[in-house]
């Protein structure tokens, strides 16, 4: 008996990786922008390798020593990993400081997770086939393919997330970075789009992460390498494929037993936009390291901590109440009361980082949500937060939702203990939005900043270039630019 054809939204997806045409000629805003999001994904790996403890203690082969011949040269370290390892260290290098970019709508992601896996098995390809182990029939392993699957797994990660709420069925939002990084990595490794059909079956039917580990008390740092898990596991199904596993034709719709039927609230997926090259036009840059819905409360809050400053005001001192006035996703997902147990925890609560901002005048920094932070156990901050009221705003709402719009509102009111208050400060376009007219200058010093910690200016310079005017060089040879033999150095 024959079998069914695969289900539309599959068959899509793999007809939009393998043949959707984009170049720098066709997408020029496109292409500008994932050269920015490459770089600022490298420095996000940069500042996680070189800051945190825990992210590094999770890299490197799982027997100690063991070099892979061949293997994905992880940035900033010695090793050199088998594509699987090397998918879920650079995905969780690149996500675990909750720096690199993101894209919202009825569900929140970070597209350049998906970087993870597409840089670990063009390393490991280019590497293999350029030694002869073995013979390569998929897109020439460079500069420009690289660009070209980085416009393309953000763009089915966010096209799914914009009208598609996965956290309203308990299911994390990285189900969509193993499904985009499944789809292109598939087409990296030379499968046919018959192969790369059955591949994504897979992940509809692979058990998917609950949202637990983000929400309230359960929050814990696992939502920092949960990116890298489904990078490895993206890798993982498409290499199965590639050894002549099938798949599930109607894994999506057949009843009872299909992804809709168990996961989805026998709901079908929307789509308010088809496949081209919009996610990746209208990416937000985060410039602080906070979730980001909160991006807006801390530049309000900073406007607000000048103006109590130059009245002679102290926060803790004078201040009766502070009202928030936000979005509903924000409401949802970062509005949190009582004790914080870990960073993980503290940079997704939006009291934490407004009092934070206020009490200490400028924007958090990754070290200000660590356990070792003086202000994680402050009590003039557990006071302030205390006074924090947040409240979803249906008109901010709407703007967020609203796919012109795009906006990531937060207005701030401060009410003083004398009875007067400081009027709203509304943020709309934070800093980090592609309409906001400092994202690219702040970019650049983010990129500087984060390289910094362990490259020199020529060294950064050198690696931009490559991107930017070197689309055929290899991404192997890229890749070793940011190779460290000795143990890291960290410069802090």
């Amino acid at each position: 008996m024959p079998l069914p054809p695969f289900d539309s939204v599959i068959v899509g997806i793999a007809a939009y990786v393998y043949h959707y045409p984009v170049s720098p000629t066709s997408h020029p805003k496109a292409w500008q922008y994932a050269r920015i999001a490459l770089m600022d994904a490298m420095g996000c790996a940069i500042e996680a390798i070189s800051k945190s403890e825990d992210c590094r203690a999770m890299f490197g082969p799982v027997v100690p020593g063991t070099v892979t011949p061949n293997g994905f040269k992880l940035p900033g370290t010695s090793h050199q990993l088998d594509p699987l390892k090397g998918a879920f260290d650079m995905g969780t290098a690149i996500r675990f400081l909750d720096h690199n970019d993101a894209i919202a709508g009825a569900d929140w992601g970070h597209p350049s997770d998906n970087l993870g896996a597409i840089l670990a098995v063009m390393d490991w390809l280019g590497r293999s086939s350029a030694n002869g182990k073995l013979e390569h029939h998929g897109p020439a392993l460079t500069i420009d393919t690289l660009l070209q699957a980085t416009i393309k797994s953000y763009e089915i990660q966010g096209c799914f997330l914009l009208r598609n709420a996965f956290n309203a069925h308990g299911l994390d939002h990285v189900i969509l970075v193993k499904l985009a990084s499944t789809a292109v990595v598939s087409w990296l490794l030379g499968l046919t789009e018959q192969q790369c059909h059955a591949a994504i079956s897979h992940v509809w039917m692979d058990g998917q992460p609950l949202r637990v580990y983000r929400s309230g008390v359960n929050t814990i740092p696992r939502k920092g390498w949960a990116a890298g898990d489904a990078c490895m596991k993206a890798v993982h199904l498409s290499l199965l494929t590639r050894a002549g596993q099938p798949g599930s034709p109607t894994v999506l719709t057949v009843p009872r037993w299909g992804f809709y039927a168990t996961s989805f609230g026998n709901k079908e997926f929307e789509f308010p936009k088809k496949y081209g090259t919009w996610v990746i036009e209208h990416i937000f840059f985060k410039l602080m390291p906070v979730e980001g819905h909160g991006v807006s409360a801390a530049e309000a809050a900073l406007i607000h901590s000048a103006t109590l400053r130059a009245r002679g005001f102290n926060p803790i001192q004078n201040v009766a109440k502070v009202e928030i006035r936000t979005n509903a996703a924000a409401d949802l997902i970062i509005n949190k009361k009582g004790p914080l147990s870990n960073a993980a925890d503290r940079d997704h609560c939006m009291q934490y980082i407004v009092a934070l901002v206020l009490l200490k005048g400028d924007i958090p920094a990754a070290q200000d949500f660590q356990d070792n932070s003086p202000w994680a156990t402050s009590p003039e901050l557990a006071a302030l937060r205390k006074k924090i009221d947040i409240r979803p705003d249906e008109q901010l709402t709407r703007d967020y939702m609203d796919l012109e719009k795009r906006s990531l509102a937060a207005g701030i009111t401060i009410y003083l203990n004398d009875g007067s208050s400081l009027n709203e400060v509304l943020i709309e376009f934070p800093v980090g939005h592609v309409q906001s007219p400092k994202t690219l200058a702040s970019l650049e010093q983010k990129y500087k900043r984060n390289m910094g910690l362990m490259f020199s200016e020529a060294e950064m310079a050198r690696a931009r270039k490559a991107v930017e005017n070197n689309g055929d060089m290899p991404v192997s040879d890229f890749l070793d630019m940011f190779t460290r033999e000795t143990p890291i150095l960290v410069k802090l």
